[in-house]
């Protein structure tokens, strides 16, 4: 049983570094399950670029390593862990989570989050003022703005909403910007000099080239059927052929790709899943004539990095 990750180490390690250097001030983010690579791995790229790193959650930044400061990125809940670094730099978006903190004894340095046309959390202009008293009287210190709008689908600009934000900051504090391009980010930094703009990037520099990438699950089972049931759920199978037992499943983050359904290939053919992924393992069907896998082969898994769990990486 195997969820492989192959990649071309050199190839990964050059976009990571273009990357980096085209968005200029950057901050890495390292979040959920190290975007397929793992977190581990992730954090020593990360050190290479920044001695700050973004991380989702108060619970992600207990195991990153003393040279790096953590920067949380998603407002604190209704638990703090013990082994919250005293160094990390948390998010607050409205004055609840600032009273959060408050409750939890927390205190230190914060991001500000504000609105944006995601509209998932975040300070709105006629908030700020207050939001800023709340964070002094509770001893926390700003030391950054933070801006997250939407996904640039469609070649989609979206700098015009950190713009409108500048004439309200009145400071000299950083903005945290996500989901701009390196040439955007260029263009914001050339029309306001005076103003510090960090590229928060993790999906573009991790994952922005995946043709350096392959992810595989191989074959633990290859056997002819006539028809009938098989599998958990007593399926009924469609007609003679094999059925194809691969070594990964709902464990490692594998499932069936909406209005698509299987992510399993093979001969530069999707294969039909018989039930859906369970576990450690999913059950395939190959109607009789298709070429058919055999035991210890690989075949590919279409999944995004961002979800999968892999058993391996393979660096070539």
């Amino acid at each position: 049983m195997t969820l492989r990750l192959t990649v071309n180490r050199q190839l990964w390690l050059d976009h990571v570094r273009h990357t980096a250097s085209q968005h200029g001030l950057t901050l890495p983010v390292v979040k959920g399950n190290g975007y397929g690579f793992g977190r581990p791995i992730l954090f020593e790229q990360a050190s290479h670029i920044s001695d700050h790193v973004a991380v989702g959650t108060v619970f992600e930044a207990s195991d990153i390593p003393s040279a790096l400061t953590p920067v949380v990125l998603t407002p604190a809940g209704s638990h703090i862990p013990s082994s919250l670094p005293a160094q990390a730099v948390l998010t607050v978006g409205s004055i609840h989570h600032v009273e959060t903190l408050k409750a939890h004894g927390w205190r230190g340095s914060v991001v500000v989050k504000l609105q944006s046309t995601m509209q998932r959390f975040g300070a709105s202009a006629s908030e700020l003022a207050a939001l800023r008293d709340a964070c002094t009287k509770a001893a926390l210190n700003i030391v950054g703005w933070s801006i997250h709008p939407p996904l640039n689908t469609n070649n989609e600009d979206h700098s015009g909403e950190v713009t409108c934000w500048l004439e309200i900051l009145q400071d000299s504090l950083p903005v945290y910007v996500s989901h701009l391009s390196s040439s955007q980010m260029n263009t914001l930094r050339a029309n306001h000099p005076k103003r510090a703009f960090i590229s928060r990037i993790g999906t573009t520099l991790w994952l922005g080239d995946k043709s350096m990438m392959k992810l595989e699950a191989d074959v633990l089972d290859v056997h002819r059927v006539e028809g009938g049931t098989a599998g958990y759920r007593s399926t009924q199978v469609p007609g003679p052929g094999h059925i194809v037992v691969v070594g990964a499943g709902s464990a490692h983050g594998v499932a069936e790709i909406p209005s698509v359904g299987s992510p399993f290939h093979f001969a530069q053919q999707r294969i039909s899943l018989l039930e859906p992924p369970y576990m450690h393992s999913t059950m395939i069907f190959i109607p009789e004539g298709q070429s058919v896998p055999r035991a210890g082969d690989f075949i590919d898994v279409q999944q995004p990095l961002t979800r999968i769990c892999a058993d391996t990486i393979s660096w070539v």
